[in-house]
């Protein structure tokens, strides 16, 4: 296949010294868009509307910190080598699960002092929180990252013909063509943040949207993450994200099932 293939530019804007790069432009979208989603909703819940608000200028950049962490500790090898690069965000790096755990924690922390249920705050932000996840994969796609191996030369028109060539050509790298993961997420995601608004109207029990956002997210991670060239490993065959998607996908259906049988689980998403 003959064609004349650029990569798009990974900086958005350079000012001197001084790149905006389109992976921290993109995220930044995506944490925007959450926001908006999330207030708009917390306010419909009874909340008032600078809950999420005050939230997030805690959540946000404790998210970054624990993402970069967890990526930074899972390839320490390198960077024990090369600290000046730790901080070098803008070229990739940060662990989605890492960022979880920052947020979720700030989250519990910052239910408890306003003595809001941390359970209707997951419910109302699950949603948001998948959508930022959605957009931010782009971020992936600017710096030709989180794809999975080469495909096969035999299938390379055919994914052509399936998907717009700008995708395709960002997705060749070095002379090889490789699939387009972050795409596969992307979509996943997307598709859960539909179901988990949808779910709404179902008025599921407290905690359970977000339990189901839990395990939704997981499953696609789960599969797409064998797909992927460049995961964190655990060991030689065991990837961190499978077994950490393993994991929550468990502690997930538990929760559900002990909420309920404990009766902590009474009140409902639509409850006021």
């Amino acid at each position: 296949m003959e064609r004349d293939i650029q990569p798009l530019n990974p900086v958005f804007l350079e000012l001197g010294p001084l790149a905006i790069h389109w992976y921290g432009l993109i995220i930044g979208l995506g944490a925007m868009l959450a926001l908006l989603l999330v207030v708009r909703e917390s306010e419909r819940r009874g909340l008032h509307k600078d809950t999420f608000v005050d939230l997030v200028l805690f959540a946000i950049p404790i998210a970054i910190i624990c993402a970069r962490a967890y990526y930074v500790i899972f390839k320490w090898d390198y960077y024990s080598q090369n600290p000046g690069d730790i901080i070098k965000i803008w070229e990739g790096g940060l662990a989605i699960h890492g960022g979880l755990i920052g947020a979720i924690v700030t989250g519990y922390v910052f239910a408890r002092i306003k003595k809001i249920s941390f359970w209707k705050l997951a419910d109302i932000a699950a949603p948001s929180i998948l959508l930022g996840q959605a957009i931010g994969r782009w971020g992936n796609f600017m710096n030709q990252e989180a794809h999975g191996g080469p495909i096969p030369e035999d299938q390379i028109q055919t994914y052509y013909n399936l998907l717009p060539d700008f995708i395709m050509d960002q997705m060749f790298i070095n002379g090889t063509y490789y699939i387009p993961t972050f795409l596969y997420e992307s979509l996943w995601n997307f598709a859960g943040v539909i179901i988990l608004i949808l779910l709404r109207k179902v008025n599921l029990r407290r905690g359970e949207s977000f339990l189901t956002y839990v395990i939704w997210y997981s499953i696609g991670r789960f599969y797409i993450e064998g797909l992927r060239t460049d995961s964190l490993m655990l060991t030689e065959t065991l990837r961190i994200a499978q077994v950490i998607s393993l994991v929550l996908i468990a502690l997930a259906i538990v929760t559900i099932v002990y909420r309920r049988m404990k009766g902590y689980s009474k009140q409902r998403y639509l409850d006021s």
